[in-house]
């Protein structure tokens, strides 16, 4: 029964969740309580925002400076409907968003952008505060179930099993990377039932094995980084599909980092189709081929190789252990092999890491299954958001935002379809 309207034309007995407390999750709610809405946010875990807390543990990479059409072909190639999410909530607006929070930012060398603080921690605060102010409220320890008959959602609580029912839902469950911060994809049969579309999780952002590195190779240089250098990969005619400059890590198993994850749905699609995927290292990006050849061929008298390719060009350290690794004898002994070498040396990749090591997934919720406003085609009133969804996305900045951007557009979404339900 309607027992009246709110300021912004909310039935005030109207009940509205978001299952998920993440950023896409926490942004839902403050599109929903902003509109007048009585949120209650669940979440499987014991506090809010585990996930993010973590990310911001190294630095707190929020977004990215560089124009929008520029950012948004990070996301290429995707559903239209996330690229119009992002533009309604584009990388500046996260930004005034921030500062709108009392959080002040700074743009580093990279053009990423992070709280003068650098810290997740302080921001999240500060967010649940302006949450909680709003009438926003928490339930922990809450782990849905999916539905039941009835339509109700059913959650394992401290308390038991108990069912809620909702006259919309936002879910921001998370994709399937990071498991044990909840991101663990154990919603995706009860959205299957439903018939919603599940692309299946894969990982992205990841790091990629090798077929084996020498135990030389493994337990002297395992954990150093890689820098400068420059990575390719090419397509089957030879031509460039991806090439950056950056830094990478040797593993255990094969290389990670930055320049593996900008270019991981490059490799993993290569991984798919043939079953190895080759990447091609500058390992001296600052100097042109030419130049490599004339340092390489100068006489190098009683010195080692490795000792006058330290003495000429600067290199050394594990970057000479890649070569030692990779390079026959008679490319060692043949100046342009060994410069051509030096400026592309391939690695072949066999696998990827395993999901629950990836900083993301891609796969989940398909667009073709979700209106404009993030709604589930198939279920009046659930709207999805963030991670669960089919789209991926480069570290540094990119991924908060998408997950910002959609939450928010599921919030508004969830706002408008219940205020059309007073009409």
């Amino acid at each position: 029964m309607v027992v009246g309207e709110n300021a912004q034309g909310g039935r005030v007995n109207q009940q509205v969740i978001v299952i998920g407390a993440g950023p896409a999750g926490l942004m839902a709610a403050e599109e929903l309580s902003a509109r007048g809405f009585s949120v209650t946010v669940y979440d499987a875990m014991p506090s809010v925002g585990r996930k993010f807390l973590l990310a911001g543990i190294g630095g707190m990479n929020i977004t990215h400076s560089e124009p929008l059409d520029f950012f948004l072909k990070r996301y290429a190639p995707c559903s239209e409907v996330l690229l119009d999410c992002i533009r309604r909530f584009d990388n500046q607006a996260v930004v005034n968003w921030m500062t709108d929070l009392g959080v002040s930012s700074f743009v580093g060398t990279s053009g990423r952008v992070f709280p003068n603080e650098m810290k997740a921690a302080p921001l999240l605060r500060a967010w649940l505060a302006r949450l909680k102010a709003a009438g926003v409220t928490f339930k922990m320890r809450h782990r849905w179930q999916g539905w039941d008959v009835s339509g109700a959602n059913v959650f394992d609580s401290p308390d038991g099993c108990i069912k809620v029912m909702a006259d919309a839902t936002v879910l921001s469950l998370g994709g399937a990377s990071w498991p044990r911060l909840g991101s663990d994809a154990s919603w995706v049969p009860w959205l299957k039932a439903a018939v919603v579309d599940i692309k299946p999780f894969v990982a992205a952002n990841c790091g990629f094995d090798v077929s084996g590195w020498s135990a030389h190779l493994r337990d002297k240089f395992a954990g150093a980084p890689i820098k400068p250098v420059a990575l390719r990969v090419n397509d089957a005619e030879g031509e460039p599909l991806f090439e950056r400059r950056g830094e990478l890590v040797l593993t255990e198993t094969g290389l990670e980092g930055g320049l593996i994850y900008a270019a991981s749905r490059v490799l993993r699609e290569s991984l798919e189709r043939t079953g190895q995927a080759t990447v091609y290292l500058d390992l001296l990006p600052q100097h042109d081929l030419a130049q490599v050849q004339r340092e390489v061929g100068h006489p190098r008298g009683a010195r080692s190789m490795s000792s006058h390719l330290a003495s000429r060009l600067g290199l050394k350290g594990v970057k000479t252990a890649l070569l030692f690794e990779q390079l026959q004898a008679a490319q060692w002994a043949d100046a342009l092999q060994l410069a051509h070498q030096i400026k592309a040396l391939p690695i072949t990749f066999t696998a990827t890491r395993p999901i629950d090591e990836a900083i993301s997934s891609a796969g989940g919720v398909s667009f073709d299954s979700l209106d404009a406003h993030l709604m589930l085609k198939n279920c009046a009133g659930v709207f999805c958001a963030g991670e669960m969804l089919d789209w991926e996305a480069p570290t540094g900045g990119y991924l908060l935002t998408a997950c910002f951007a959609t939450g928010r557009v599921a919030g508004q979404g969830a706002a408008a379809w219940l205020s059309s339900l007073n009409k």
